[in-house]
């Protein structure tokens, strides 16, 4: 008999204000350490937290997109443990009563077949800050710029059998965060982070002891860190021995995952509710307001490209992976009224150049208007798929618009029947052996005789046209 793996995810996804959770300081990558952290953060006594009402709208769109019943009264708690960069010597987080509550559910796809997960809950709490052992020789550094950073941690059942699906299951989570604009995904900036609940047993026997996986940031890592814990599992179970209930790291360089401690139960958090910070309150107005602000999700987005612009699911899922794609491929289409066509441009010679100088399509050179400008000019024959592949690189490059690139460099196409005439009769004039090889049999010499009309046009002769001529004329 096989083992089941069962797998539930804690993903941590930093919400986007300009301050943190209970404190008024800012929040900004990279900043020098302790920069970012007053006296609140950094847990001196007497400080009283005041709760971000950012926080609030963020947490409950979340719970709408999921379908999740939304907590109409959420309670933050104390949540105590040690830790060296945890000053106040406890974290500020939601235990019994959640802003998002249960009932959501996450559908994925996972080599052709769909499965719904669903999620136990999600709740709001502050981050902690960052032990950096690498600053000085010998000894750790605190940097408190994190703590106090607003967090939506989202808790799914166990509903998952593989590290394909975990890793499906984040990428889903990941994009709707950013669909919502409640968080950036940033998973280098730690903005996006995953914690792994690994166990396995025996089909038709209880779920067993499960160890977490904590902090990872990467898909990749976090499927290859639940596989090698699959079989550290394993091999334990099958040589008689008992997996412990611990928290573990996944070490990326050496590929493997190591103990930290021992996982630590809700009893010995000592949980109860913060004396410092009311209960909050949401009415259904709020909820209503919160849903008429809702964007359109990335799965409806998908069925409708599909349907009003017929393309492919392929290309659909594609376009849609990012709002900022889809944002930019409607303008185009907006513009263009061609789906098909700028589909491609977008797709293909845009996001080739995006991958090749890392932008994100927010940061393309080439906006959504210039683009369309130049699928425009190759649907009224002004320039050919060829010389549009010059006016993108020129565009990239801040030359201009198509119609100014293509002023200014001559690649407007000759479509001109008596221009293009001339060119091939001069071009059957100067290859007569080409020619009467040609009516010999020998047709693939019809490619060599574009190239030459091509050639003599400067590449400016409308390739179509170009080739209907000449079979007329070698006829």
């Amino acid at each position: 008999m096989t083992w089941e793996v069962v797998i539930g995810l804690e993903i941590h996804a930093q919400l986007t204000t300009k301050t943190k959770i209970f404190s008024g300081s800012p929040i900004a990558y990279g900043a020098e350490p302790n920069t970012q952290a007053n006296l609140l953060d950094l847990g001196m006594p007497g400080q009283l937290p005041v709760l971000n009402k950012a926080v609030i709208p963020k947490a409950i769109k979340f719970g709408l997109a999921i379908g999740a019943e939304i907590g109409r009264r959420s309670i933050f708690d104390r949540k105590n443990y040690f830790y060296p960069d945890l000053p106040k010597g406890y974290q500020t987080s939601q235990f019994s009563f959640p802003i998002v509550d249960k009932g959501g559910v996450v559908e994925i796809e996972v080599d052709g077949d769909t499965k719904k997960i669903g999620v136990t809950r999600a709740h709001l709490e502050e981050d902690a800050g960052k032990s950096l052992h690498d600053a000085f020789p010998g000894q750790t550094g605190i940097d408190l710029n994190r703590a106090g950073t607003p967090l939506l941690e989202i808790v799914s059942e166990p509903d998952m059998r593989s590290a394909k699906e975990a890793v499906a299951y984040a990428k889903k989570v990941h994009e709707l965060v950013q669909y919502l604009g409640i968080c950036d995904g940033n998973m280098q900036e730690g903005s996006f982070r995953v914690d792994s609940n690994v166990s396995i047993h025996k089909p038709g026997t209880p779920f067993g002891t499960r160890a977490e996986l904590k902090n990872i940031n990467s898909f990749k890592f976090i499927e290859q860190a639940i596989e090698i814990e699959i079989d550290r599992q394993i091999e334990i179970l099958e040589s008689g021995g008992k997996v412990v209930q611990e928290t573990r790291l996944y070490d990326a360089d050496k590929n493997e995952t190591r103990s930290m401690r021992e996982k630590e139960e809700a009893n010995d958090y000592r949980y109860f509710p913060c004396p410092d910070l009311l209960p909050v309150v949401v009415t259904q107005a709020d909820i209503d307001a919160i849903q008429a602000e809702m964007p359109e999700l990335p799965d409806a987005k998908r069925a409708r490209f599909v349907a009003e612009f017929e393309l492919s699911d392929y290309d659909a899922t594609l376009l849609a992976s990012s709002r900022a794609m889809a944002d930019y491929f409607e303008a185009v289409v907006a513009l263009t009224k061609q789906p098909k066509i700028s589909a491609n441009w977008v797709m293909g010679e845009l996001s080739k150049s995006l991958n090749q100088h890392d932008l994100t399509i927010s940061e393309s050179p080439v906006t959504a208007a210039q683009l369309a400008g130049l699928i425009n000019r190759i649907q009224d024959n002004t320039i050919s798929g060829k010389m549009a592949k010059q006016v993108f690189d020129a565009m990239w490059s801040g030359e201009g618009d198509a119609d100014t690139v293509i002023a200014e460099k001559g690649l407007k196409q000759i479509t001109d029947v008596g221009a293009i005439e001339a060119m091939i009769d001069q071009v059957l004039a100067d290859n007569a052996k080409q020619v009467e090889a040609y009516r010999n049999g020998q047709e693939k010499m019809f490619g060599f005789f574009v190239g030459q009309v091509m050639k003599a046009s400067k590449g400016q002769a409308n390739p179509a046209q170009v080739n209907q001529l000449l079979k007329q004329k070698l006829q």
